[in-house]
């Protein structure tokens, strides 16, 4: 049997993508970053890690993977993601869409799901 043990993006704002995503999980960094490379992990020890590996340039296009963070709050955590550094993307959503697209410091989608 396997788990997942992390999920690897790719990027550009590497220090920015670092940052969010630690505030936006509540998530630890594992050990002081590198130059190029740098793992979140869950206190709790309950959900993946999550790890950043640096590039030298953005990407050309939108990803095809992206995560989905479940809440009972999705207004709430929205507004706190924005405040943190999310951007709300021109999503065109389907009638009764329980979920709101939302950026990342370097552009990647990921969904708030009212759980």
């Amino acid at each position: 049997m396997v788990t997942i043990g992390s999920i690897v993006i790719h990027c550009f704002e590497f220090d920015a993508m670092i940052a969010f995503w630690q505030k936006a999980l509540g998530y630890a960094l594992r050990e002081p970053p590198s130059a190029d490379w740098a793992v979140l992990i869950d206190p709790a020890r309950s959900g993946p890690n999550l790890s950043f590996q640096k590039r030298d340039a953005k990407r050309a296009r939108r990803n095809w993977i992206h995560l989905d963070l479940y809440t009972e709050r999705q207004i709430d955590e929205v507004t706190r993601l924005i405040k943190l550094g999310a951007k709300q993307y021109p999503w065109v959503y389907p009638k009764n869409a329980d979920y709101i697209v939302l950026e990342d410091p370097d552009g990647n989608l990921f969904c708030v799901v009212q759980k």
